[in-house]
């Protein structure tokens, strides 16, 4: 019975959790176009552009998952913490 239960809570929350890594994806990516107006060092700018058609990409197919890798990948090049 707890099972059907949890099952049940998990299934009503799915499109709450993709509702949110639509919005932190399309967050990462102005975080990104932001990072990259601001003149990175050069070597951030190959890594920084990549993650960021990566991202676009993944939004675009609705892998929102996979954006948010492609973005964690963009803050670590950054230097920034991958808490959101």
């Amino acid at each position: 019975m707890r099972i059907l239960l949890l099952s049940a809570c998990l299934l009503a929350a799915g499109p709450a959790f993709a509702d949110d890594d639509a919005s932190a994806c399309a967050e990462g990516i102005t975080m990104i176009r932001d990072a990259l107006a601001l003149n990175p060092p050069e070597a951030a700018v190959p890594k920084l552009k990549k993650a960021l058609r990566v991202a676009e990409r993944e939004q675009k197919e609705g892998e929102f998952d996979e954006c948010l890798d492609a973005v964690a990948d963009a803050r670590k090049v950054l230097g920034l913490s991958l808490i959101h």
